[in-house]
């Protein structure tokens, strides 16, 4: 079986995104309580709404791609022991000892808290309150995707394993129409087992709309002739949700809803024509990336945090500084510990990474 060298590439280069995006929700023009929260600031808030129709929507996608293709290598049992290895054992990790971090550093900047980390290991385990850690309770972070990421996937095995059973999977390829109102359902799915705005529902929706859907060589093919297309329509319904939600003096609820789920399905397609047809490739580069790209997803947010707390008060009259420098020097820590993380055996089994193996695995 050919590996899908795009469905990597567009996972890494989507993960690299994760440190700008992060660090602009310091600035969130919303007042949504972050570890690190400085002013509200337009530019650096279109940002994340420019991103976040179709940012993390595209990693369930390519999930669901690259599970047609592990179940033809693994049986049930299989994949279901390498999802916990995988996403389980991370997720567990990262609550226990990367979460308190970043919501000591949150306690410290937005509340002056006086305590030492050791102390306010207790605050993170017993303070319940809005889960976004921005008050030092208890929260997921950015842990929340690999959660979801290993719900789903057990979700989407008994779905799988029941439609085999009862329903044969159909092979006729599905017209290019159909391909682009399949993303009708999403407005309705969005609210359903939401949680802080991420439902469960429609991710598990893309999830297996991969697996069913874009698994398919004729379909992306399909896809890749029309690319641009799709890509000017996700952009301009991503450029109008950005004025709408942020720059406009008049609220057009409605609209705003529409063009945040037209960028957010067509973004997507877009994006799996382009990587097809311009990303389908092994580099050095490229394998490098797609080897870290999940240790990378699990320690950059602590990195974002602890850049944004230690120059908060050196940069505080310069905005831009203030953005680009901790992005800067959070990439340089994040691929640093990376490496030295991955050199650790122990490191690598609580990181979803198969030590022996590194030099030739993607990691998700």
């Amino acid at each position: 079986m050919i590996r899908k060298n795009y469905i990597d590439n567009l996972r890494w280069i989507a993960i690299l995104l994760l440190i700008p995006y992060h660090a602009a929700m310091a600035w969130n023009v919303w007042q949504e309580p972050n570890y690190i929260f400085f002013e509200g600031n337009k530019i650096i808030s279109s940002i994340i709404v420019f991103l976040s129709p179709y940012f993390m929507p595209v990693l369930f996608l390519l999930a669901g791609i690259s599970t047609k293709f592990a179940l033809k290598k693994r049986n049930v049992k299989q994949y279901i022991s390498d999802r916990a290895k995988k996403l389980l054992v991370p997720f567990i990790f990262g609550t226990l000892f990367l979460m308190p971090i970043m919501t000591y550093i949150a306690d410290k900047f937005n509340f002056g808290y006086k305590g030492n980390f050791f102390q306010h290991y207790g605050v993170f385990f017993t303070k319940f309150t809005d889960l976004t850690g921005a008050d030092g309770g208890f929260s997921l972070g950015h842990f929340w995707f690999i959660l979801y990421l290993f719900v789903i996937s057990i979700i989407a095995i008994g779905v799988i394993t029941l439609q085999k059973k009862v329903i044969p999977e159909c092979k006729k390829d599905i017209p290019l129409w159909l391909i682009c109102v399949l993303g009708l359902p999403l407005p309705l799915l969005s609210e359903l087992l939401s949680i802080g705005g991420k439902s469960l529902v429609e991710y598990t929706y893309i999830f297996l709309i991969g697996y069913y859907i874009f698994s398919n060589d004729n379909v992306i093919s399909r896809i890749t002739k029309h690319k641009f297309i799709f890509l000017i329509i996700g952009l301009t319904a991503s450029a109008l949700n950005v004025y709408l939600f942020i720059w406009s003096d008049i609220q057009y609820h409605i609209i705003n809803t529409i063009a945040k789920y037209i960028s957010e399905w067509f973004m997507i397609i877009a994006l799996l024509g382009i990587g097809k047809d311009c990303l389908n490739f092994k580099s050095k580069l490229s394998a490098y990336m797609s080897q870290r790209s999940f240790a990378f997803y699990i320690l950059h947010f602590v990195w974002v945090v602890l850049f944004q707390y230690l120059f908060a008060d050196v940069l505080e009259n310069n905005t831009v500084l203030l953005y680009v420098v901790p992005v800067l020097f959070a990439y340089c820590a994040t691929f640093i510990s990376c490496e030295l993380c991955l050199k650790i055996p122990f490191l690598c089994s609580v990181m979803g990474v198969k030590h022996s193996n590194i030099k030739n695995k993607a990691c998700i």
